[in-house]
């Protein structure tokens, strides 16, 4: 009986980091959304080269700031503090954990029975954010700055197979 639990705990362990990292992708492609979207759509940042070209012209475009690389960067720096909102959940049926927002953004009542809220949950959510968020910063910044369908699935599943299991997970909306 021993022998296989033992066996089996690796395998916890495994979906247990599996659950943490695909969460934590999950999340994170949540909050850069949000962020983007919290931007006035007007705002505008130049890019380009802002040399003299020899015709006296510059290079210089305008492009939306919401989405641009320098504003993307910025938010990566920073998205990961915001893993303090979330808890983690368990679904009864498969022991498999998600992670939810205990703090809405806009002000809304919660739903957050069955979600443990505590310090390990939430500075493993971020350890793995910051771990996805430098590890995969050309993907996210490649993804974000077209909009695009399914960002979560396409980056979280198929990009960096960080949810291979979750192909299942319900679209939720923020």
């Amino acid at each position: 009986l021993a022998m296989a639990v033992a066996s089996l705990l690796p395998a916890a362990g495994a979906r247990r980091s599996q659950d943490l990292h695909c969460g934590a992708c999950r999340a994170l492609v949540d909050e850069l959304e949000w962020e983007i979207s919290q931007v006035d759509p007007r705002k505008t940042i130049q890019m380009g080269s802002f040399r003299i070209n020899p015709d006296g012209s510059q290079s210089v475009v305008e492009v939306p700031y919401a989405r641009s690389e320098a504003h993307l960067t910025e938010l990566l720096e920073r998205v990961c503090e915001k893993m303090k909102e979330y808890g983690e959940k368990t679904d009864p049926s498969t022991h498999r954990k998600s992670y939810v927002r205990v703090i809405s953004q806009d002000g809304t009542k919660m739903d957050l029975s069955g979600v443990k809220f505590d310090g390990d949950v939430t500075s493993s959510l971020k350890f793995a954010c910051e771990s996805i968020a430098e590890e995969y910063e050309d993907e996210l910044i490649e993804f974000l700055s077209h909009e695009a369908e399914n960002v979560k699935d396409r980056l979280c599943s198929k990009r960096t197979d960080l949810c291979d299991h979750a192909l299942h997970i319900p679209h939720d909306e923020l």
